[in-house]
């Protein structure tokens, strides 16, 4: 039997403003394909207990799978995921969670899925799975967007005949000092790292030009340790996680360590999507749709290396994406295969996962992002 020490555990929360008191807003992304989603999706969650709110629909937008929340608190960002020619497209966050359409800008490539935001918050990057290319968008003092300077097009193959026959970016990340760029590309099996001018919005390769991983890999998802000094890659083909050493000054990923990410003996389809570091830095996780559970890890925060803890499986159906509050206490678990979100505590000091029992109905949902609100939430 799993702990229930996260339930009584004394976690320091921070401090929480009397307008959204003990509470924080989320904002999940979807798929539109069918009936059961029309857009963007807003609910709060209760930081005691973990109950999330019924979600109301906070703009309707065609396929919005994936987010990004401004720095500054007033401005979200969504793509438009389909297969011809991609956008992004940016809105104010009003008061109560509605999000009020600004403009958009093209993605200058097919099939955006995923957006991240430097730390400046001066540009949106973009990566392109369709097309394998990447994008840098200004953002305007006034939240809009502006005409995309930057851009980057990958290209080679890897050994997989089904799913790597060309380039497909999935991920774009920042450095903290947003001098590089960070884009895993599941068909080359490298993370391309760039030199980001945050001022410009430009990006140009950088030297060593990319980290490589094994061949069919399949690089997905990017995250850094709160540290800096690591960095984390989920592999969605060989269902892997791998651990790089980070060095700051110039850039470089040096491997330190490949693990599964799957129980021993399994001999089911799976994929890996989504990777996460907890805010504490001693707690790694990470998805499987097919074995449909989020793997945990701890960290050595000396190393860097991985030391696996536990799957769970708990009505986990296709997570394709999931995320931990700013707090650390609970992680949410978006089940694209069963339309729902579910909530999960963490237990402090394994970071293994307890089920809450609250759980919400979102259509087909693939992204959620919490509000760190700048004046209304937390602090």
């Amino acid at each position: 039997m799993k702990s229930k020490a996260f339930a009584a555990a004394a976690i320091s929360l921070v401090t929480v403003s009397a307008a959204c008191a003990r509470s924080l807003p989320v904002y999940f992304g979807t798929y539109t394909r069918g009936d059961s989603s029309k857009g963007i999706y807003y609910s709060t969650l209760d930081l005691d207990t973990g109950k999330l709110s019924e979600p109301v629909l906070a703009a309707e937008a065609t396929n919005p799978s994936l987010l990004e929340i401004h720095p500054g608190g007033k401005f979200l960002y969504a793509v438009s995921e389909s297969g011809g020619a991609g956008s992004v497209s940016a809105y104010a966050i009003s008061d109560g969670g509605n999000l009020k359409f600004l403009n958009k800008q093209p993605s200058n490539g097919s099939g955006p899925c995923h957006v991240s935001i430097d730390h400046a918050g001066k540009n949106v990057l973009v990566a392109n799975y369709g097309s394998g290319s990447a994008s840098v968008i200004p953002i305007n003092p006034d939240g809009t967007l502006a005409k995309p300077p930057g851009f980057v097009q990958h290209t080679g193959s890897s050994v997989n005949t089904n799913r790597q026959k060309e380039p497909h970016a999935h991920s774009i990340n920042v450095s903290s000092d947003d001098r590089f760029a960070f884009v895993a590309d599941l068909c080359i099996d490298k993370v391309m790292i760039y030199k980001l001018d945050a001022d410009k919005g430009t990006i140009t390769a950088n030297d060593p030009p990319f980290a490589k991983l094994k061949p069919g890999a399949g690089p997905r998802h990017f995250a850094f340790a709160p540290n800096g000094k690591f960095a984390y890659v989920i592999n969605e083909l060989h269902c892997t996680m791998t651990a790089f050493a980070y060095d700051p000054a110039s850039g470089t990923l040096t491997e330190v360590q490949t693990i599964s990410t799957l129980p021993e003996g399994f001999d089911g389809s799976n994929s890996c999507a989504e990777v996460r570091v907890h805010p504490n830095g001693r707690f790694l996780y990470g998805s499987n749709r097919g074995h449909d559970s989020i793997a945990v890890y701890r960290i050595n925060r000396r190393k860097g290396t991985l030391t696996f803890v536990e799957h769970e499986t708990a009505d986990i159906k296709t997570p394709r994406n999931f995320n931990i509050d700013p707090t650390g206490k609970f992680c949410l678990v978006a089940n694209q295969g069963s339309d729902s979100v579910v909530v999960f505590g963490i237990d402090p000091k394994t970071g293994a996962l307890e089920a809450t029992g609250h759980k919400i109905s979102v259509g087909r949902p693939v992204c959620i992002r919490f509000l760190q609100p700048h004046g209304n939430g937390l602090e």
